[in-house]
């Protein structure tokens, strides 16, 4: 009897500790995004969604705890997203936050993260500083940065001789990144940038820049924006007859969403770059279906990253039975990654690497139903498609 009841302590005893590796004996996961701005259409709702599916495929818990989802709306303000976030840690017990578009919100909760020694896990953002001079051992980046989407659409384009090239820019770290990643590689395959012209975040007429970029006579009149702007310029894109005019319009940072939204009459023809698209794959169509029955609409690669990276930061966090980020961290980096179906490998400096799809907007006579809007035309290897450890320039990737 006293064997057994040593026996029962001692297994009590380890079961208290595997609990107690886990703050508040759980785990919580901060959604935060756009939910009612210019990018809430690729993110907002979506993205909390598509966490709650991590979470039911997880099985509700990880490590023997169980797992909590909370939600803010970061407006789009670094400021709002910095005292959301110091909220989280340090009251909230938040131990990764997920989704986060804006560069500029991005780079200052890295900071917050990095000194509270939480996760970050980035689907929205795609400045490819994120991985690169400002990296942190305590972020992953999970969907497509500005250094593959030029990469993909830039290059795709100039191989059909489009060489020269006029940008309308959004004026933060994003469209900046995007544009010069873009210009780079354009110049680098014998083209040339012959203007270029910035506008503010929710921007709602373009009609004095496309005027500019149409009387440029560039082949290219490349969007290097997001969401609303990017839906917005398009549309009155198609209006100023600049497509019909001969010009070709590049969505360098397009969804599925804003083709939704703009119609296959005017968006038809474009060329887009991503990571994920709905009817790829047997797993992308699979996971995108169950979405749909939740969110009427199919999953962008904002929310397929959130879905992705929370399912694999629960498997980490189970495997090393604690939430403590920095073993959590380094437990995502060794563990290969599930992109539906498809298996990928986070490197050291936190970038997620796969292979890029290049796509061709069909016209209306091509799709065959509802969301079927992409034609693959290329492929851009993992390898190829991001900087490499080596070449991103990150000098922080190791938890010290």
């Amino acid at each position: 009897m006293r064997r057994l009841i040593i026996a029962t302590l001692l297994l009590c005893g380890g079961a208290t500790s595997a609990v107690a590796e886990f703050s508040d004996n759980k785990i919580i996961i901060g959604v935060m995004g756009d939910q009612s701005g210019v990018v809430a259409d690729v993110g907002g709702p979506g993205s909390i969604v598509a966490a709650r599916m991590a979470v039911e495929d997880s099985g509700g818990i990880a490590g023997g705890v169980p797992i909590e989802i909370i939600a803010a709306d970061h407006q789009n303000k670094p400021e709002v997203a910095s005292a959301i976030a110091r909220e989280w840690f340090d009251r909230r017990g938040v131990d990764v936050i997920v989704d986060l578009p804006h560069s500029g919100v991005v780079f200052g909760l890295m900071a917050i993260a990095t000194e509270k020694r939480r996760s970050l896990m980035i689907s929205g953002a795609a400045s490819v500083e994120i991985t690169g001079a400002r990296c942190s051992p305590f972020v992953t980046h999970w969907t497509d940065d500005t250094y593959s989407l030029a990469r993909g659409t830039a290059a795709a384009l100039v191989q059909q001789d489009l060489k020269s090239w006029y940008f309308l820019t959004a004026d933060y770290a994003f469209g900046h990144d995007l544009e010069k990643d873009a210009t780079r590689l354009v110049e680098e395959r014998g083209g040339k940038v012959i203007g270029s012209a910035r506008h503010p975040l929710s921007t709602a007429d373009f009609s004095a820049l496309l005027l500019r970029a149409k009387s440029s006579q560039a082949q290219v009149v490349a969007l290097a924006s997001a969401g609303a702007d990017t839906v917005n310029a398009i549309k009155q894109a198609g209006q100023f007859g600049i497509i019909r005019g001969g010009q070709h319009v590049a969505a360098l940072h397009a969804f599925v969403t804003d083709i939704n939204s703009v119609g296959l009459e005017a968006a038809q023809g474009l060329i887009i770059t991503t990571g994920f698209y709905w009817n790829d794959t047997d797993g992308t169509r699979a996971f995108s279906e169950r979405f749909f029955k939740v969110h009427g609409r199919m999953p962008t690669r904002e929310q397929a990253g959130v879905y992705t990276s929370v399912l694999h930061y629960l498997k980490a966090a189970d495997k090393a039975k604690t939430d403590d980020a920095a073993l959590v961290n380094t437990e995502m980096r060794k563990l290969p990654v599930d992109k539906f179906g498809q298996q990928v490998r986070i490197q050291e400096n936190g970038r997620v690497i796969y292979d890029l799809g290049v796509y061709r907007v069909k016209t209306p006579a091509e799709s065959k139903g509802p969301w079927d809007y992409y034609e693959r035309i290329a492929t851009v290897p993992a390898d190829t498609a991001f900087h490499s450890n080596e070449t991103a320039g990150c000098a922080a990737a190791s938890v010290r």
